[in-house]
């Protein structure tokens, strides 16, 4: 597959474990890797990201073909897998660390993703978006233990009561975008 079909989109929205698992089944995204920006490379860690203290967001990496699924059809799973209006929160996961933030590459994903808040806010869908748009620094892949961990623990509480009935809701309302 040519390299330039290949793009790359970094989003946060609670832990990275529920972002990953939204985007691992679409249709078109070749790979997700959970990790963290927005801080120092030497706080980089899941110990120092979840004291809240580091300025890093768990983010999660989702490469894609961007002849099979496109930025816009990522932005609509990423705001209907989580809540864009709670600061620092979503759910029972609470600190800056699960912030909703998209880490831009270039204008155009930047450009794409206020323009899409804002269709988002006219049409009412939304009270107040409270999601940061911010230029990528760097990505900092989180520890192996973290990479494809609802596939690989299911059964895990958090996997059963929080990802899985998220999983499910956007499988009902957007499965033509699933495999």
């Amino acid at each position: 597959m040519p390299k330039e079909k290949i793009q790359t989109a970094y989003f946060g929205g609670g832990c990275f474990w529920c972002i990953e698992a939204v985007f691992e089944n679409i249709n078109g995204v070749t790979e997700v890797i959970s990790g963290y920006s927005g801080g120092d490379r030497e706080t980089a860690n899941y110990k120092d990201v979840c004291s809240g203290k580091t300025k890093h967001a768990e983010i999660c990496k989702i490469k894609y073909n961007s002849e099979i699924v496109t930025f816009d059809i990522l932005l609509e799973i990423f705001f209907l897998s989580h809540d864009p209006t709670t600061l620092n929160r979503q759910g029972n996961d609470i600190g800056p660390q699960y912030r909703s933030v998209i880490f831009f590459s270039n204008q155009e994903e930047k450009d794409k993703s206020k323009a899409y808040i804002k269709k988002l806010e006219q049409k009412n869908t939304y009270q107040s978006i409270i999601t940061e748009i911010l230029p990528l620094n760097e990505f900092y892949p989180a520890e192996n233990y973290h990479q494809n961990y609802f596939e690989i623990n299911p059964n895990q509480p958090y996997c059963e009561i929080v990802i899985e009935p998220k999983i499910q809701k956007l499988r009902e309302k957007l499965n033509k975008y699933y495999k």
